[in-house]
C-alpha cells in the first residue's frame, strides 16, 4: 500500500533536482568567459516506480512514478570533434612555424629592393663598366674598391643575420621541448586525480575540461593520438577515464608520451644519458627519458631514407628552420634545413664570386704594368678570406670574405695586353677591356664543360671553371634562384597556414556550437528549472492540504 506521504517526498526530490539544474546552471553562466570550459548539464533521472516487482507486491492498477533525482552532471563534448580540432591544431603549429621563419628569412634577403644584394652586386659590376671607360680615372677606381667592400659587408650582414635567427630557432627548440615536457606531466597528474575521483561514481568535469585544454595545447607541438582507459573502482559508465596520449610520427611510428600516472619526456641525452634541453649544432634524433630524466631506450629519429618521419607540428617546425642532419650517397653527415641551406647556397654564391673574381683578375694588368711580360702571378687578390683553392671548401665564404686591404686603387688590374706595336703586344693602361672582362663575370655559364675566352688576350686567355661549388647557370641567376625558391616555398607555407587557420576554426565553431556556454540558453533553462521548482513547492502545499484534511478534519462527521 502506497504511503500517506509519497507526494511529500516526490515533490521534495523535484524540488532538489531543479535546485541542483539551477546551480549547475549558474556554474556555466559563471564560467561563460572561461578558456576551455564544457557547459554542463544535469541528467534527469526517473526514480524507481513504486511497487517494484517482487513476490509480495501490493496489488494497485499499476506503477505509480516516485519523481526524478540527477542520476549524473555531465560536461557537453563531442570526442570526434575534438580529433578533428587536435588534427587541424597540428597542422596549423607545423605551416606557422614554416611561415614565421621563411618571413624572418625574406625580412634578412630582403629582395627585391635596392638595398639587397642583388643591387649591390649591381652597383659592383656597372663601377667596373664605367672603369672601363676611365680605366686611368683614380675615381673610378676608387668607385669599384668602395662598391667591392660593400658586396662584401652584404655578404657578411646576410651571414650574420642568418645565423642569429638560426640561433634563435635553437634556442625557441628548446622553450618548445620544456613546454611539452610542462604538459605531459600536467596531463600525468590530472590523470592521477581523474583516477582518484571516479571510482567513487563522480565525474569530475572540471578537470577533464582542464585536461582537454592541456591536450589541445600538446597538439599544437606533436602530432598526437589520445586513447581513454577506463578508471577502477565502479566508474560511471560515462566517465572518461584515463588519457594514454602517443606521439604519432610521419611514418606511423608510435611513442608514448603519458600512460595514465605516468609520462615520459624529450630532449638531448648528455653524456651519462640525463635530460639536457641544450640544441646541437643540427639535429639528428629526440631522445626520449622517463619523469626523472634518466634516457629511456631508442630515440626517435628526425629522417630516414632521407625523409623527414618526426612528428608533425610546431616541433618539427622548428627543427626543420634550424636544422638537421641526413646522410648522403656516399654516407657523408650532410646539414639540412631552411637556414643552414640558404646559408650553403649564399656561402657557395660569395665563394664562386670572390674566387672567380681573382682569378680573371689575376689574368689582367693594373695600371702601372708596362713592361709586357710583367709577371700577372704578382697581381694581387681583389677579395681575400677565401679559403685555399687546394681545399675548395665553400663554408663560411659569406662570413670571411672581404677586400683586399693591400689593394689601391693603382693594383686593380683593368687593361689587357691589347695593342701591337713593332710586332710586340704593349699593354696599354688606358684599354679598360679587362674591366670589362671582370664586368662579364656576372653573367657567364659556369660549366665544367666551358672555359670562356678572355677579350684582348693574345694568345687567347681562358677561365676553366673547376671545383667551383656552382655547377649550373650563371652567378646572377643562382642568385635569383636562391630568391625565387624563397619566394615560393614563403608563398607556398604562408597559404597552408592560412588553409590550416581556415580549417581549425572551422572545427572549432562546430566544437565550440556543442560545448560552449550560451547564455540565451542558460537564462532559458534557468526560469525552465525555476518554474519546475516552484510548481513542486505548489504540490507539497496541495499534498499538505490533503494531509491537513486527514489530520485535522477526518473523524468529526456527527459533531
Amino acid at each position: 500500500m502506497r504511503s500517506t506521504f509519497m507526494g511529500l517526498e516526490t515533490a521534495k526530490r523535484a524540488m532538489f533536482t531543479q535546485q541542483g539544474a539551477i546551480y549547475t546552471t549558474g556554474h556555466n553562466i559563471a564560467n561563460v568567459n572561461t578558456p576551455g570550459f564544457s557547459r554542463q548539464r544535469v541528467n534527469f533521472v526517473q526514480t524507481e516506480p513504486y511497487p517494484t516487482a517482487a513476490m509480495n507486491r501490493p496489488q494497485i492498477p499499476g506503477q505509480m512514478g516516485t519523481g526524478v533525482e540527477a542520476g549524473s552532471v555531465q560536461r557537453m563534448r563531442e570526442s570526434f570533434l575534438d580529433i578533428q580540432y587536435r588534427n587541424e591544431n597540428n597542422k596549423l603549429g607545423y605551416w606557422e612555424s614554416r611561415a614565421t621563419a621563411l618571413s624572418k628569412m625574406e625580412d634578412i634577403m630582403n629582395e627585391p629592393s635596392e638595398d639587397g644584394l642583388a643591387a649591390v652586386m649591381g652597383e659592383f659590376w656597372k663601377s667596373l663598366q664605367d672603369l672601363a671607360g676611365n680605366p686611368e680615372n683614380e675615381g673610378a677606381r676608387k668607385v669599384v674598391l668602395q662598391r667591392g667592400q660593400a658586396v662584401a659587408d652584404t655578404f657578411h650582414y646576410l651571414h650574420d643575420s642568418l645565423t642569429s635567427i638560426k640561433k634563435d630557432f635553437g634556442n625557441e627548440i628548446s622553450v618548445n621541448l620544456k613546454e611539452i615536457n610542462s604538459l605531459t606531466k600536467q596531463i600525468a597528474d590530472l590523470n592521477r586525480q581523474i583516477g582518484e575521483v571516479e571510482p567513487h561514481g563522480y565525474l569530475p568535469n572540471d578537470l577533464y575540461d582542464e585536461r582537454d585544454r592541456l591536450v589541445d595545447e600538446l597538439s599544437q607541438h606533436v602530432n598526437i593520438k589520445v586513447t581513454k582507459e577506463k578508471s577502477g573502482g565502479k566508474p560511471l559508465d560515462i566517465a572518461e577515464g584515463s588519457y594514454h596520449i602517443k606521439l604519432i610520427g610521419a611514418d606511423g611510428s608510435e611513442v608514448d608520451l603519458v600512460r595514465g600516472s605516468e609520462y615520459n619526456q624529450l630532449g638531448f641525452a648528455t653524456n651519462d644519458q640525463k635530460l639536457s634541453y641544450d640544441v646541437p649544432g643540427s639535429i639528428e634524433n629526440i631522445d626520449i627519458f622517463d619523469s626523472k630524466g634518466n634516457q629511456m631506450g631508442d630515440s626517435i629519429k628526425f629522417v630516414e631514407n632521407d625523409q623527414v618521419i618526426f612528428s608533425q607540428g610546431k616541433l618539427r617546425g622548428l627543427i626543420e628552420s634550424y636544422g638537421y642532419t641526413v646522410k648522403d650517397q656516399d654516407d657523408k653527415e650532410v646539414i639540412k634545413g631552411i637556414y643552414p641551406e640558404m646559408m650553403d647556397d649564399l656561402d657557395k654564391l660569395a665563394f664562386t664570386f670572390g674566387t672567380l673574381f681573382n682569378e680573371v683578375h689575376k689574368k689582367g694588368y693594373p695600371l702601372e704594368a708596362s713592361d709586357p711580360d710583367w709577371d700577372t702571378s704578382k697581381n694581387k687578390d681583389f677579395f681575400n678570406g677565401l679559403n685555399k683553392p687546394s681545399e675548395k671548401d665553400h663554408n663560411n665564404a659569406a662570413k670571411t670574405i672581404q677586400l683586399n686591404p693591400d689593394l689601391g686603387t693603382k693594383d686593380i688590374a683593368a687593361s689587357t695586353k691589347g695593342s701591337e706595336k713593332d710586332g710586340k703586344w704593349q699593354i696599354d693602361a688606358g684599354d679598360g677591356k679587362h674591366a670589362i672582362n671582370l664586368s662579364n663575370i656576372s653573367n657567364w655559364i659556369l660549366s665544367e664543360k666551358s672555359s670562356p675566352a678572355l677579350e684582348g688576350f693574345d694568345p687567347t686567355e681562358t677561365v676553366p671553371f673547376t671545383d667551383l661549388p656552382i655547377k649550373n647557370g650563371s652567378i646572377n641567376s643562382f642568385y635569383e634562384g636562391m630568391i625565387g625558391k624563397l619566394g615560393v616555398d614563403a608563398l607556398q607555407a604562408n597559404r597552408l597556414s592560412r588553409n590550416s587557420t581556415v580549417l581549425r576554426q572551422s572545427v572549432e565553431e562546430n566544437r565550440q556550437s556543442v560545448s560552449s556556454v550560451s547564455l540565451d540558453e542558460e537564462f532559458t533553462n534557468l526560469i525552465k528549472f525555476q518554474h519546475a521548482y516552484n510548481a513542486a513547492a505548489r504540490q507539497i502545499t496541495a499534498v499538505d492540504e490533503m494531509l491537513d484534511t486527514i489530520i485535522n478534519g477526518m473523524g468529526r462527521v456527527g459533531r
